[in-house]
């Protein structure tokens, strides 16, 4: 058995669009393959620990990691940490760059009734697993040009030397992103790199 582990972004749920999208091909085209999205909180330090805590539950069966928008960041600290692969769909680079933004306001979820209030401490956690992309062949960029929320050259140079798949236009979201499910579970199992 292997597991896929789909990290949504910042406010989102397991509720988002691609993650039931995700989970729905899945079932119909890899129902050998189980899907975790676990509801993650904008709190970086509890969602460090809920990661950890669910794949090191998950090892040692192969475990492939998708994240999007802040679930990038987090897909590639996990990469990193444990040396697996990973699908990042229009990944927040930095994201303590735009943190100071969301400081000392209500913040509310996407898909659900919580509401959260990020603090000055929570930069510091996030700047403490921000990671750079070293294990190369690990990672699979997809990005769209006209994503609205993240400069997408931000990550292409960050992912410098990784795959990449660049569209024009799109938007945050990823416009089109089923077409490129198969595909991502070839990336994962590739056994010649």
């Amino acid at each position: 058995m292997a597991a896929l582990l789909y990290i949504h972004g910042f406010l989102s749920s397991p509720l988002s669009f691609k993650a039931r999208q995700t989970q729905e091909w899945l079932a119909t085209n890899h129902p050998e393959i189980d899907f975790y999205c676990p509801q993650l909180p904008p709190y970086p330090a509890q969602t460090q620990a809920i990661l950890e805590a669910l794949v090191e539950q998950l090892l040692p069966q192969p475990v492939y990691l998708m994240g999007s928008s802040l679930g990038g960041f987090w897909a590639t600290w996990l990469a990193e940490k444990y040396n697996l692969r990973a699908v990042l769909i229009n990944p927040a680079v930095s994201p303590q760059s735009f943190m100071p933004a969301y400081l000392e306001v209500d913040l509310k979820s996407y898909h659900t009734d919580d509401s959260y209030r990020l603090t000055a401490g929570h930069i510091d956690e996030i700047i403490a697993v921000d990671v750079p992309p070293n294990r190369t062949a690990n990672y699979w960029l997809l990005a769209q040009t006209a994503d609205e929320t993240l400069d997408y050259r931000q990550a292409v140079q960050k992912y410098a030397g990784c795959k990449q798949t660049v569209e024009e236009g799109g938007d945050h979201a990823f416009q089109g992103f089923e077409r490129y499910l198969q595909d991502c579970i070839a990336f994962f199992q590739r056994t010649d790199f």
